[in-house]
């Protein structure tokens, strides 16, 4: 991989895992490394008879703090000395094993700062090289998010959902429910690339705007001939550019919701049941399923309609019993 590809990686890629704040690294190493200071102070303090201070007087909790900053940091000035046998042997077992601990804390901080870039790359190279049949979701907003969660509540997991917003809010959802995020406009092909759309099995193109929607799907459908494509639209004179640019399924957003309001405000409790079907992991579940060897619908499930050569059939304009093979089956069941 050349430097500039690898540079786009870093930039682009959010790889999930458990983030601290700059603030909050730094305090907990600058606590640890007091702690530690600490921990020898008390030492000598405890065995301060086994040590003499070159100006005379008993060791002070002054003097041990002293003796301890200055021995952690391996800057010994030699005015207090561990004279006793058994002062050298606490030194040797227990101070010195915080001196190295300090200098392996302080040289650890700085090589963590300088290699965090280079640990993102080798992250992003492995997931890269292992992310093959993945969905794709172009746009988290509201719309996105739903979207993630409803295929995850259907099984799919989320290492196999790749996300791509512009903004860092959309981002830092995506990365906080366990998803890969690429930041970027999903309009561009190198932002794609990214995501491995050639290689994803699906995508969602949910973006804020169906101008926006439309050149997504063009480019998407350019770089990736055969993925299914679902896409979302506002406007419904904009719903056939998203059909023309290569989406397979087009969403009207705008009437789908107003649909439901309307069946809401005359069958309150048909759309209760409507909501319970199209909602993964809870009660009824409307799903695709495949005929039984025997040409049959599957146990457990209720017939609401057939796909035969591209072309829908409701239960009333098909026989049952005269399923083939190659059909789709619309069928309503209960969730597992």
């Amino acid at each position: 991989m050349d430097a500039p590809r690898s540079k786009a990686l870093i930039d682009l890629v959010r790889i999930p895992r458990k983030q601290f704040s700059p603030a909050q690294s730094v305090a907990r190493r600058v606590g640890f490394a007091l702690g530690l200071i600490v921990f020898v102070a008390l030492v000598v303090r405890l065995g301060r008879d086994g040590y003499e201070d070159s100006a005379g007087g008993e060791i002070s909790f002054l003097d041990a703090f002293y003796y301890a900053s200055v021995t952690t940091t391996t800057t010994g000035y030699g005015d207090i000395a561990a004279v006793s046998s058994s002062a050298r042997l606490l030194a040797t077992l227990l101070i010195t094993p915080a001196r190295i601990l300090f200098l392996i804390l302080v040289v650890g901080t700085t090589v963590e700062v300088l290699t965090a870039q280079s640990a993102t790359l080798i992250a992003t190279r492995r997931w890269r090289n292992r992310v093959k049949n993945h969905y794709v979701i172009c746009g988290f907003g509201a719309t996105g998010l739903a979207a993630a969660n409803d295929l995850i509540a259907r099984g799919v997991s989320p290492s196999q959902i790749v996300t791509v917003d512009r903004h860092d809010a959309g981002v830092r959802a995506a990365t906080d429910l366990g998803l890969v995020a690429i930041q970027g406009d999903a309009t561009h092909r190198a932002v794609l690339e990214q995501a491995g759309i050639a290689d994803a099995k699906a995508i969602v193109v949910a973006p804020n705007r169906d101008d926006t929607a439309v050149l997504i799907t063009l480019t998407v459908r350019e770089l990736n001939q055969t993925a299914h494509i679902v896409a979302g639209g506002r406007e419904q004179e904009n719903l056939h550019l998203l059909r023309q640019g290569g989406a397979n399924e087009v969403i009207d957003a705008t009437a789908a919701v107003g649909r439901m309001l309307g069946l809401a405000t005359y069958a309150p409790t048909a759309v209760g049941v409507l909501d319970d079907l199209i909602a993964a992991g809870t009660g009824l579940e409307l799903v695709e399923a495949l005929p039984t060897a025997d040409l049959s619908v599957p146990d457990g499930c209720s017939l609401v309609g057939v796909v035969r050569d591209g072309e829908r059939l409701r239960p009333i304009d098909i026989d049952p019993t005269q399923l083939r093979s190659g059909d789709r089956l619309i069928v309503v069941r209960e969730s597992s």
